[in-house]
């Protein structure tokens, strides 16, 4: 239990500019600038869906929440109550089920639920979800941003319709850039499920289409019929956007802002995990330490754990043949320093962050042309032992997977997650609630006659089982464990609060931003799927 002697020494710790050990990570208060500190100390990363089909839970307007901004408020308390914490983590909840039309869903996706809970202020993850209208099935995104939000904004913004374009047919292709040329309406090549407070960049939407257009134009130069596959288009998508993401920047630009948005997204980095499912068919494309698992039930009724992404960072071997490989064997052992690629940078692959992959010139170059980098807080940072960039890519690594009946559901999260519960305790949580919710809302059998006082019995038992405090998001069930667990596996509702009003200062030290999506996969779907076609 988190004893009130506990939340006294975080608070001393903090005040105190003590450095604390966190999950491999070493996080100082010291240092003013947030920004800054990530590049130069440590770089640690921390539309309305239509009618019927969408349920938005809560909003992000916590009147009861209560998170201080600094641990130097002299009325400092760790104390929240059960409605104030449910209010701060259901506050991001978004479900989506997939309509059942005449009771013949052919999708294989069930629904999905997603929340994210911040620790960065603002926070710095995104998530994107939806649904190809010019092609077939749904993607899913979580998208974790370091050095500030505007990459993995702009990512999450823009990443999927890269996808959805290079699926295409050379006809839908077709029609799309005729409708532009004579200034028609384009067909919608997305339908958007997002959260009412998923922020956009309102101010430059047209420049964004006006890339993805060069990008759909490029691809019909290249007249091939058949398109990609989709690990080609996934994999091409991925390097496209990040290639935009560079050129942006360099591109003379008369409009301030802008020019800003595009320095921010080019000096901010993101990492990405996107899933495409269609069918039985799921492909997961990944760059840097977001994670994708999946939940498989097996015939003995035990639930087994299949992860579908490798963690793109210095712990993991094949990332450093490849970037040895890559690299003269003079740089061998400088290409990662205390487990960071150059000793700066937590991930090996991600989105933006042209301070690994540009030349000091071309840096130097782009930051000199433009205005006050310092009030957007962008610094020219040249790394020791930096000759041979770019040391970072976007590239992706896109593993499929054959959906059978017995894959129950797929779990994607920034790092923020699996930094505080494993593979198989992420897919032990989902199974449990699971199991929890089915036997805890039984159906009301009714003796007759009714009367008030055999009413009142059954609802008294259902509220023993706990229904009402249940979090019906499994999202948020997984958040609220990650934070509050204490050594038993259990919720500690006195760590949870503490964990929760950690002020701003200090919370980082402690727990990173966590986004999470649960996608459930229609088993009779895909059962049907591998009857007809035996």
């Amino acid at each position: 239990m988190m004893s009130r002697t506990v939340s006294s020494w975080i608070l001393s710790s903090a005040r105190n500019s003590i450095v604390l050990k966190g999950k491999g990570r070493l996080y100082s208060i010291c240092i003013p600038n947030r920004n800054k500190i990530k590049w130069k100390l440590v770089f640690s990363k921390t539309r309305p869906c239509p009618a019927g089909s969408c349920s938005l839970d809560n909003t992000f307007s916590l009147k009861k929440a209560f998170r201080h901004t600094s641990t130097e408020e002299e009325h400092f308390s760790f104390q929240l109550s059960p409605s104030q914490i449910n209010d701060i983590l259901r506050a991001g909840e978004l479900s989506h089920k997939i309509l059942d039309l005449n009771g013949k869903n052919a999708n294989s996706v069930l629904k999905f639920e997603s929340n994210q809970l911040a620790s960065n202020s603002p926070i710095e993850d995104r998530r994107s979800a939806a649904t190809c209208l010019q092609t077939r099935g749904m993607m899913f995104g979580v998208f974790d941003g370091h050095a500030g939000s505007a990459c993995a904004q702009a990512v999450s913004e823009r990443l999927l319709h890269y996808i959805a374009v290079s699926l295409m047919s050379r006809q839908t292709l077709e029609e799309i850039e005729l409708a532009v040329e004579c200034m028609k309406p384009v067909l919608p090549i997305l339908q958007w499920h997002k959260h009412p407070n998923d922020v956009e960049y309102r101010e430059i939407p047209s420049q964004y289409f006006e890339n993805l257009r060069v990008y759909w134009q490029h691809l019909l130069d290249l007249d091939t019929e058949p398109g990609f596959s989709l690990e080609e288009a996934m994999i091409c998508a991925f390097k496209r956007l990040d290639s935009d993401i560079s050129l942006e920047v360099q591109a003379p630009q008369e409009n301030e802002l802008m020019k800003n948005i595009a320095l921010q997204v080019a000096f901010s980095g993101a990492t990405a995990c996107v899933a495409h499912v269609d069918g039985v068919h799921l492909h997961v494309a990944n760059t840097g330490d977001c994670r994708a698992v999946l939940g498989v039930l097996e015939e003995d009724g035990t639930w087994s754990t299949v992860p579908l992404t490798r963690d793109h960072n210095a712990f993991d071997e094949f990332e450093i043949r490849r970037l040895k490989r890559e690299h003269p064997r003079s740089e061998e052992k400088t290409l990662f320093v205390n487990d960071r690629l150059l000793g700066i940078l937590m991930p090996s692959r991600a989105f933006g962050d042209v301070q690994l992959k540009w030349s000091k010139e071309l840096q130097h170059s782009v930051l000199e042309n433009s205005c006050d980098v310092e009030a957007l807080n962008i610094y020219q940072y040249v790394p020791p032992n930096y000759h041979t960039p770019p040391y970072l890519t976007a590239e992706p690594e896109v593993t499929y997977h054959k959906l059978r009946g017995k894959d129950k559901f797929l779990v994607i999260a920034s790092d923020g997650l699996w930094e505080m519960l494993s593979n198989e305790k992420v897919v032990k949580l989902v199974a449990g609630h699971l199991t929890e919710l089915n036997v805890q809302k039984p159906q009301l059998a009714f003796e007759k006659p009714v009367n008030l006082g055999y009413m009142h019995s059954l609802l008294l038992q259902r509220k023993n089982r706990g229904v009402a405090s249940l979090d019906q998001n499994t999202a948020t069930h997984l958040i609220r464990h990650a934070i509050g667990s204490n050594e038993y596996g259990e919720v500690d509702q006195e760590k949870l609060a503490a964990m929760l009003t950690l002020p701003e200062d200090l919370a980082r030290m402690y727990r990173d931003d966590i986004t999470v999506t649960v996608v459930y996969f229609n088993s009779e779907t895909i059962e049907n799927y591998y009857r007809n076609n035996e």
